[in-house]
């Protein structure tokens, strides 16, 4: 199982060969849920971006396959988040922005937790509660501290405000440690980069130290070019590099396409498991809040498109990353989901560890991500032009509407070509 080393050999003791067969479950079970919950995140200070504006990314790995954006309007701030498709309630956020300009997403950690409590899980709670009731960081800080414990959470928060704000919080039952993006000592180059450990638990616990050494190498390329949500999208959310084996699959000397065209699905950022990657654009201090960018992509990532989405908009949000009865789930994330079980189409045994990169990339460059690229950057190339306009005058809710209109009928086209004609 992916990123789970065992320090100890797996003992059990004299059973019979029911209670074994029931322990050895159990524990697949356990791997199975830590593996599952992980993901992989980034806070950039506005020090660091060519605009001044913070930013802030979370490619979720999760083992609910379907999700959406919620519009909430419920007394307290107004918000936009990302929830689980299965849950009709809406009562757990995953990342999300309010009207403030208040912004927060999580990742699970591994190595934080000491005590033995067993009912967890309150992460998309506890972020529900932000959006509605935080407009700062400090805020956040005094929720934490106000809140009963324990907390029931055991995760790194990522939080961005509108005031310049930026910090994780290292959190588990009792308390929690900050890690502030814009402190010069522990963050030289203006970020910090978050998967499935936290640097405050347990040493050489947790998850995701392949993935973080990975996302270093990706973001401290991206310093080049300028750290911005189209460029996070094309290098990270889509990246096949492995940071141990050295490789990038993209490379036309490492690509498995000089073979079979499959390869080992092991340690990317992109997994069978990804179901969103967001990009929260803040603003700097003194701009108005309204302006905070909810970059979206819902269902694998390298078979989806990206919309941006504001909280002003309110509820005409686009179809695309709304919740649709017919499809159990937003359109976008069905039909990037439908796609990716193209790239992961053999079922029995180990068949789901292996992707079909040639579908995803090839020379001919008619791979999915690659046609999806070309939509992607005419969606930034639309929506950016208006960009120094709306911050001189306010967000244009009918331009962006008609952005929209236009914007959902290209994607659609583009899916239904991919997806051979289904009707969509």
């Amino acid at each position: 199982m992916s990123e789970v080393l065992f320090d100890t050999p797996f003992i059990y003791p004299d059973l019979n060969q029911s209670m074994k067969k029931l322990f050895l479950i159990f524990a697949c079970l356990c791997i199975i849920l830590q593996y599952s919950e992980a993901c992989t995140s980034i806070i950039i200070s506005g020090k660091a971006t060519p605009d001044g504006r913070p930013l802030m990314w979370k490619h979720r790995d999760t083992d609910e396959p379907y999700n959406h954006i919620v519009y909430v309007d419920e007394g307290g701030y107004r918000f936009l988040g990302l929830a689980n498709s299965s849950n009709k309630q809406d009562d757990a956020i995953w990342t999300g922005s309010n009207e403030t300009g208040f912004s927060i997403m999580n990742t699970a950690s591994f190595n934080l937790k000491d005590d033995d409590i067993e009912e967890m899980d309150q992460e998309g709670a506890l972020m529900r509660k932000a959006l509605k009731t935080c407009k700062t960081i400090s805020d956040f800080e005094h929720l934490l501290d106000t809140l009963p414990r324990p907390l029931r959470v055991e995760a790194n928060f990522g939080v961005i405000d509108a005031f310049g704000g930026a910090a994780y919080y290292e959190t588990n039952n009792e308390r929690y440690y900050k890690k502030d993006v814009n402190d010069p000592v522990l963050a030289p180059d203006g970020y910090i980069i978050y998967t499935n450990f936290s640097f405050e638990g347990r040493k050489d616990k947790g998850l995701g130290y392949i993935r973080y050494e990975s996302a270093r190498k990706i973001f401290k390329e991206m310093e080049k070019e300028g750290f911005t949500p189209r460029n996070i999208f094309k290098e990270a959310s889509c990246s096949f590099y492995n940071s141990l084996l050295d490789i990038d699959l993209k490379n036309e000397n490492e690509s498995p396409n000089r073979h079979s065209g499959w390869f080992v699905e092991q340690d990317f950022i992109p997994r069978s498991e990804s179901t969103a990657s967001i990009v929260i654009q803040g603003v700097k201090p003194g701009m108005n809040a309204e302006l905070t960018t909810i970059w979206t992509a819902l269902g694998y990532p390298p078979t989806s498109a990206v919309l941006p989405l504001w909280v002003k908009m309110g509820t005409a949000q686009p179809a695309l990353t709304s919740y649709d009865s017919v499809c159990g789930t937003a359109p976008l994330c069905l039909y990037a989901s439908k796609l990716k079980e193209d790239v992961y189409s053999i079922h029995r045994g180990n068949g789901r560890k292996y992707l079909h990169w040639q579908l995803l990339w090839n020379n001919e460059k008619t791979g999915y991500m690659q046609k999806l690229a070309s939509i992607n950057d005419e969606t930034f190339d639309v929506f950016t032009s208006k960009q120094a306009e709306w911050e001189k005058n306010g967000l244009d809710t009918s331009t962006i509407k008609e952005l929209y209109r236009n914007a959902e009928i290209k994607i659609r086209g583009a899916y239904r070509q991919l997806l051979k004609n289904s009707p969509l």
